[in-house]
């Protein structure tokens, strides 16, 4: 069950040139323990530079906790790796890659939340990885994403939540002598006046509690819902809550990625935007770069920010964080900030000429929506009729 914290102060991050400065900071501040989690971590200047923090950490005798994704960060150099083990970072990976060639639902089971811990008193949880974002090929950098640094209450269940995966992993390893310190376990002191919980998906107790959370606040708007996601495929529930709320006069408002990173989504997404913009639905392309955000505004109060993508493999096998705030201040920074995005570097789909669009693309995208069909129906999510309209 979802708990809002009281007693917080949530600060919006904008990209990694806000990001990493401010968790360099904390980590090179930090005194007693840190916990960082990334599904990629990239031997780039962000990657090195984040690196050389937690071994200057480790060194002055901070008990440091990288857990890294076996699949995304595979392509980490061991001897980085080693660099930093031998400094006294503990490194550990999530779901290690052995056998790559080797197709399993559970090798899609990744660790694709994006979180740090310092001293159990300040946290960062969203959506960038350790990358360097500004390194976008053929394209205007940064990379648009977001991230929260928080401070506060919220901080008992954020600290608790990386413990518990850590822990859970270490067993996994057989190094159980890798602890932490319980010591600092409700060191969080109120910092502010803002409400906000932190939200996980496992494959546990957890399954839905990102989607409910999103399909609470859909159901309860009464103005506007703004969703700004890089990988949006969603299932048949979220779907029509979306639709629901066109209907009753909410405006609908979706920034969705208009680069092609991953093809089967990229177009298999679009076999949806017929059935959204039939109810309408305004749906926005983001052209500047690329797209890597995980965030939506309900009603300019509520909030969320965090790792979850609306498509299967987040909502049905990720370990997915995201942090849900209800505040005007926070929510309304960060409207205009996907508002401005919208003006600078999103191009509206407009429902006329998406049906008239070439038969070419119609047939590649109900091709890559058929493949991603059966798919989700081998995992179990979305299982639903298909759109009526393109």
């Amino acid at each position: 069950m979802m708990r809002f914290f009281a007693g917080n102060r949530v600060t919006l991050l904008h990209n990694g040139a806000e990001y990493f400065p401010e968790l360099g900071k904390a980590i090179d501040n930090a005194a007693s323990e840190i916990f960082l989690e990334s599904y990629i971590f990239e031997n780039d200047s962000s990657g090195r530079r984040i690196a050389e923090a937690l071994k200057r950490a480790a060194q002055r005798g901070v008990a440091v906790h990288l857990l890294l994704d076996g699949f995304g960060s595979k392509p980490l150099p061991q001897e980085m790796i080693d660099d930093m083990t031998r400094a006294g970072v503990q490194v550990l990976m999530f779901r290690p890659e052995v056998l790559s060639f080797k197709f399993k639902r559970q090798r899609l089971r990744r660790m694709h939340r994006k979180i740090a811990v310092i001293d159990g008193r300040i946290a960062f949880v969203g959506g960038i990885n350790i990358i360097d974002d500004m390194h976008t090929p053929k394209q205007v950098p940064p990379r648009f994403d977001y991230a929260v640094k928080i401070e506060g209450l919220l901080l008992r269940a954020i600290h608790a939540a990386v413990r518990d995966l850590w822990t859970r992993v270490t067993w996994t390893h057989l190094r159980r002598e890798w602890r932490h310190t319980k010591g600092l376990l409700g060191a969080a002191r109120p910092c502010g006046d803002q409400r906000a919980a932190l939200v996980t998906r496992d494959n546990l107790r957890h399954r839905r509690d990102i989607e409910q959370a999103y399909l609470n606040a859909i159901a309860g708007a009464k103005q506007e819902i703004i969703i700004a996601n890089a990988y949006f495929l969603p299932g048949r529930n979220f779907r029509r809550a979306l639709v629901k709320a066109a209907a009753r006069g909410v405006r609908v408002i979706l920034l969705l990625q208009g680069r092609v990173e991953y093809v089967l989504v990229h177009y298999a997404s679009r076999a949806l935007y017929g059935y959204f913009l039939n109810a309408g639905v305004v749906i926005y392309e983001y052209h500047k770069s690329f797209m890597h955000a995980k965030v939506a505004v309900v009603d300019g109060y509520w909030a969320t920010v965090g790792s979850s993508n609306i498509d299967p493999f987040s909502m049905l096998l990720g370990r997915e964080a995201n942090v849900m705030v209800e505040d005007l201040g926070f929510a309304q920074q960060l409207r205009q900030s996907l508002m401005q995005a919208v003006a600078q570097g999103a191009h509206q789909v407009v429902r006329e000429r998406w049906k008239n669009l070439p038969l070419a693309q119609r047939i590649l995208i109900w091709i890559c929506y058929g493949v991603a069909r059966f798919l989700t129906g081998v995992f179990g999510y979305g299982r639903e009729q298909e759109p009526r309209n393109l």
